[in-house]
């Protein structure tokens, strides 16, 4: 039988999990975190046992799609354990999808052994191709390992999907460098707005916020933009690109936001689940989980938390607002 839908107060099915299993990055993106970040203690990480139990409830409770993200994923030791775990819904028919958001790094050595887990498809986060600055952004990446990762994912099999935060100031004259070498490999590309979260100071944020409607005013300088009606699950507004055939995706969370069809939530590696990462409060399913609580009181305390969710989110660039968003952090939460 069916299980009812998980459903929020305002009557949207929650289909989408995004998990967070790791707080640590081999990366320290300058839009993302400090330098000299101090992550988690490992016992308040959730372990990779507790994760499946975890993601096994939403999946019993109607989740759908699942994506992977971190910090970055790929680090943390014997993620392929949880990988596979996730891959045994997929065959069995309970999930439909299995995905991973990356900085790439790591992904030549795992990507034939995420295929075989069932991964079909990976988002790579990629915001400039230059190598100068890519090492500057990141602090101390090399973008010839992304590189590798992207083609390694596609001679896995993998669809791949670049990820480019659209940065004033940083990246903004590479705009269409990255569309056209994106086209070059065969991958979609999707542009995101900064959003005002992460441990880095306010007026930096402020400074690099480059509205998206303005990335595709300069895109429709060169190229002509067809609107789709694509829908991938998640928040992106597709256009196809007439001269490539090529998708390009904008996910703008501040100047048009998805609120009305939100069907995601997030949770976070320390088991806090985030029904609205742009309004303030959490659930946190530790304790519980660590209670030894399972099934249908798992379940209950799931359900009471969708019922929470809000209306839409409250993302803004004002004192107080950043002041909020900035302390939940992004690498926490699969940002």
């Amino acid at each position: 039988m069916l299980p009812d839908p998980l459903c929020d107060g305002f009557g949207r099915d929650v289909r989408y999990l995004r998990v967070s299993v790791t707080d640590r990055c081999d990366l320290r993106c300058s839009y993302c975190m400090k330098e000299d970040v101090t992550f988690l203690p490992r016992n308040q990480v959730l372990s990779l046992e507790e994760l499946d139990r975890l993601c096994s409830a939403f999946v019993s409770l109607g989740v759908r799609k699942l994506r992977v993200t971190g910090g970055e994923p790929l680090v943390r030791r014997n993620i392929l354990s949880f990988f596979a775990a996730m891959g045994a819904h997929l065959r069995a028919g309970r999930l439909d999808e299995l995905t991973l958001t990356t900085n790439g790094t790591q992904l030549a050595r795992h990507a034939q052994a995420l295929a075989a887990c069932g991964v079909k498809r990976v988002n790579v986060s990629l915001d400039t191709l230059q190598a100068e600055k890519y090492t500057r952004l990141t602090r101390f990446g090399r973008i010839g390992q992304v590189f590798d990762g992207i083609a390694a994912a596609q001679a896995a099999g993998l669809r791949v999907k670049l990820n480019a935060m659209a940065l004033k100031g940083v990246n903004d004259d590479e705009i269409f460098a990255l569309t056209d070498w994106a086209a070059a490999q065969g991958c979609d590309l999707t542009f995101i707005e900064l959003m005002p979260m992460g441990d880095i100071p306010a007026g930096t944020r402020l400074d690099q916020f480059w509205p998206l409607d303005d990335v595709r005013a300069h895109l429709e300088t060169r190229f002509r933009l067809i609107d789709s009606g694509l829908n991938t699950g998640g928040p992106a507004r597709y256009v196809t690109v007439a001269e490539t055939g090529q998708r390009i995706g904008f996910i703008s969370p501040l100047s048009h936001n998805f609120c009305n069809s939100c069907n995601r939530v997030r949770l976070t590696c320390k088991g806090e689940l985030y029904t609205c990462l742009g309004q303030e409060g959490s659930t946190d399913l530790r304790p519980i989980l660590r209670a030894g609580v399972e099934g249908e009181a798992l379940a209950r305390e799931i359900r009471a938390a969708i019922a929470r969710k809000p209306a839409g989110h409250a993302f803004g660039y004002g004192p107080c607002a950043v002041a909020g968003q900035m302390a939940r952090g992004m690498n926490h939460t699969g940002g």
